[in-house]
């Protein structure tokens, strides 16, 4: 893949990072400086895979094995959920788990939910499974990922076999997408909206000029519905060629151990995607949840959810302004923020003594380990999230 013409060459992250293990996060230094705008490298021209971010380090491996004490900043998982009523639809399905599990209704819920036939939705345990069928039943010969975003889609492609180019979006211009960046031979494009971990929001008609006969686009909304009107949103789109939508429903009503997303596609896609899919491969319980989450009742709680976080973020990002060594990422329109400060690791070990777990940065494609990603919290555990800040930084 013949590199955009303006783009500055990739710099790696973490240079002199010994191999990462699947499950040992990676460490490293910043990357070397390199001039503002979007960049990309081609297959077949990565850097050493042996000093590259480690693809499967997520957020919950901040939290795993921690005692009740530790206040959780780093996975994106609204708090307080799910809710009573959601509960009790879930504990209500397992009076049923003699029978295999029938997606049908779900199915109907999720397409009359974005307006769409029920041929063009595709249920999945979690938007994570939906990243490893389109890795493998996507024909792709030109791949793209667009960093810094969620790493899983990345990983998936190369599992699968892939040669994976990227576009890297620069801090400098706010991590803004520049279309013309992705080259123009990529026949799979992968975004984030809005984007983990950069809370980027692209705009929608942004998005689409991605899409083209001949490529498949597929943007990640998992935390479009934590978005007041889900402005920007592409789901329900039936006219651009190619696109493939991801929601999840585990971020703002609290099912990650429960697994259940979706995706919306043309029914071609929709049947090679279940066509890779194992048998049953959403359990009765998320089934019923799925069909839970898609009711009015289900989208007005999301809503009102939605502006919460957004008054919860400001205030987040109103603290973070009275620290003159931290700068926001932004604008941010997720449930989290990312924010660049001088030895975050350190800072990031010192706060987990103080009782808040932060995701450190340095393990997506296109950052360093001066990042952090901080889940958006009610403003009293921000408060006490501020002075535990304080205490380290002083």
């Amino acid at each position: 893949m013949p590199a955009h013409t303006g783009s500055a060459p990739l710099r790696t992250p973490g240079e002199d990072t010994p191999p990462p293990g699947r499950d040992t996060p990676s460490h490293g230094r910043d990357a070397p400086s390199a001039e503002p705008g979007p960049r990309h490298h081609e297959p077949g021209h990565e850097p050493d895979l042996r000093h590259e971010p480690d693809l499967r380090h997520h957020g919950d491996a901040e939290v795993r094995g921690a005692d009740d004490g530790l206040t959780d900043l780093a996975v994106n998982v609204r708090t307080g959920t799910p809710p009573a009523w959601l509960k009790a639809e879930i504990a209500a399905s397992l009076d049923g788990l003699a029978a295999y599990p029938d997606g049908r209704a779900a199915r109907r819920a999720v397409a009359a939910r974005h307006g769409l036939p029920v041929e063009r939705v595709l249920l999945t345990s979690g938007a994570a499974e939906a990243f490893v069928l389109i890795a493998r039943a996507v024909r792709a010969r030109r791949p793209v990922v667009v960093h810094p975003q969620f790493t899983e889609p990345e990983a998936a492609l190369r599992d699968a076999g892939h040669d994976v180019g990227r576009v890297l979006l620069d801090a400098h211009d706010g991590f803004r997408l520049d279309p013309t960046a992705v080259p123009e031979e990529a026949d799979l494009v992968v975004v984030g909206n809005p984007t983990n971990p950069t809370s980027v929001l692209h705009p929608a008609d942004v998005l689409a000029l991605l899409a083209r006969p001949g490529r498949t686009l597929v943007v990640d909304e998992a935390f479009m519905d934590a978005v007041p009107g889900e402005r920007e949103a592409l789901a329900g789109r039936t006219d651009l060629p190619g696109l493939v939508v991801l929601r999840s429903l585990t971020k703002t009503w609290g099912l990650a151990g429960l697994r259940i997303g979706y995706v919306l596609a043309a029914p071609d896609t929709v049947a090679a995607l279940e066509r890779a899919q194992p048998l049953w491969p959403v359990s009765s319980p998320a089934l019923a949840a799925a069909e839970a989450c898609c009711t009015p009742r289900a989208l007005a709680e999301a809503e009102a959810a939605a502006g919460e976080i957004a008054v919860d973020r400001a205030h987040l990002l109103a603290r973070l302004g009275e620290f003159g060594q931290i700068r926001a990422a932004g604008p941010a329109e997720g449930p989290f923020v990312l924010i660049r400060l001088p030895d975050a690791d350190a800072v990031r070990t010192a706060l987990r003594t103080r009782g808040f777990a932060v995701r450190r940065g340095d393990t997506f494609p296109g950052l360093g380990p001066g990042w952090l990603r901080l889940a958006v919290r009610d403003r009293a555990t921000t408060d006490r999230f501020a002075a535990a800040l304080g205490e380290v930084l002083r």
